[in-house]
């Protein structure tokens, strides 16, 4: 089997579950119990929270572990609009091609009373400065773009934003879900006041994520029943995870500079071959992007019926984000950066992980051309393109 869907979900790094194993058997503890034996448990997930600030240069007291990115999400969006209507500010400003969890959180806002502004992300898949300094107004209570785009890769100016929220005195969230373990970050030089993470994007466990907030940054519990993390998220708390979580995080930022190096050369091989396909694009900038993340359109083709054909080949890849792979409708992301209904449906993305080699990648780039064909000769939609009976778009 040939794994490229590292954006859906990466491999559990083998010291990662080591770690872990622990703490799902004979040193079963509740974190939140005064006896000693949970008070062992307690330390260790206080020493993961400083593991986990010591990586995005925050302070211990500014991590809440979540159950993954989607919460941690809908914590940061609800907590800064509740602030907001405190407030008297009921405006949110976003972007077009956010992950799901932000862009149905905000949906729920505005049927709520507030008012949200998507910036455009153009064809390049990158937001621009000027648009969100034009945005900004004074009921602006929340700033949300994310890091970097799941679909497409794409890195955002996130430095510059949060410079400009910080002047404008607005509260800056980002979802860093993609980025967190494949990009350096530093929340007090990148002004960033919220962020999401979740460990199994960098090869920890499923179900286990955090939440940054910068002190003095009003965050309100999404989940109440519990003191449990100094009264922001109640349930008791998922130690193995969170030892996961750390050491995964921990290791990834270790591994970081020789990994990206690695996954940057077979992430340009597979575009330059694979470009080489006629009537094909690449989604999103070509540099300014994850080391790991490779997004194409076809024309003429069905996203759907290319993953199955590469699946029989023993390929696993995605036409996009996994949380909408039930969708028959084209990805938001593609038509954010203009692509056409009918080229948005012949997407591939394939994303990388460190522990794929170019044999893989050679494998990959000798097959899709050849199911591209096929599937063309198939089509009457292609038909009618070669005769020239309809123009191509790309």
């Amino acid at each position: 089997m040939i794994y490229l869907d590292n954006a859906g979900t990466t491999r559990m790094d083998d010291s990662v579950l080591k770690a872990m194993l622990p703490y799902l058997g004979e040193q079963y503890g509740n974190a939140s119990s005064l006896y000693t034996f949970g008070q062992k448990a307690r330390e260790v997930v206080e020493e993961a929270r400083k593991t986990v600030a010591k990586c995005l240069n925050a302070q211990e007291g500014e991590i809440i572990f979540t159950s993954g990115g989607s919460e941690s999400d809908n914590q940061a969006i609800m907590s800064a609009a509740r602030y907001g209507t405190l407030k008297g500010k009921k405006h949110i400003i976003s972007s077009a091609f956010e992950h799901h969890a932000v862009l149905h959180t905000l949906k729920k806002l505005e049927k709520d009373g507030f008012e949200v502004t998507y910036l455009p992300v153009y064809e390049n898949g990158i937001v621009r400065v000027e648009d969100l300094k034009k945005a900004i107004k004074k009921d602006t209570c929340l700033v949300t773009i994310m890091f970097a785009n799941n679909e497409i890769g794409t890195i955002q100016p996130v430095a510059e934003i949060g410079k400009i929220c910080r002047e404008k005195g607005v509260i800056f969230h980002t979802d860093a879900v993609q980025a967190v373990g494949h990009v350096q970050i530093d929340v007090e030089k990148m002004h960033i006041d919220m962020l999401s993470l979740s460990a199994h994007k960098f090869h920890g466990p499923k179900g286990v994520g955090a939440l940054y907030y910068r002190r003095g940054v009003p965050v309100y519990p999404l989940i109440e029943g519990g003191a449990q993390e100094r009264n922001r998220r109640a349930g008791t708390e998922n130690v193995a995870g969170i030892v996961g979580l750390a050491t995964a995080l921990e290791l990834a930022i270790k591994e970081m500079p020789e990994a990206n190096k690695r996954m940057t050369k077979l992430r340009d091989k597979l575009i330059s071959e694979l470009s080489k396909i006629p009537h094909s694009a690449l989604n999103g900038d070509r540099k300014n992007r994850l080391a790991n993340n490779f997004s194409m359109c076809f024309e003429g083709i069905e996203g759907e019926s290319l993953l199955l054909s590469l699946d029989e080949h023993g390929i696993c890849a995605s036409s996009g984000s996994a949380c909408t792979s039930g969708s028959l409708d084209p990805s938001h992301v593609l038509l954010a950066i203009g692509r056409p209904h009918e080229v948005a449906h012949g997407s591939l993305r394939l994303t990388l992980s460190k522990f794929n080699t170019e044999k893989e990648v050679d494998e990959v780039i000798k097959v899709v051309p050849k199911i591209v064909e096929y599937y063309r000769k198939m089509s009457p939609v292609w038909d009618e393109l070669e005769k020239g009976e309809r123009k191509h778009v790309i």
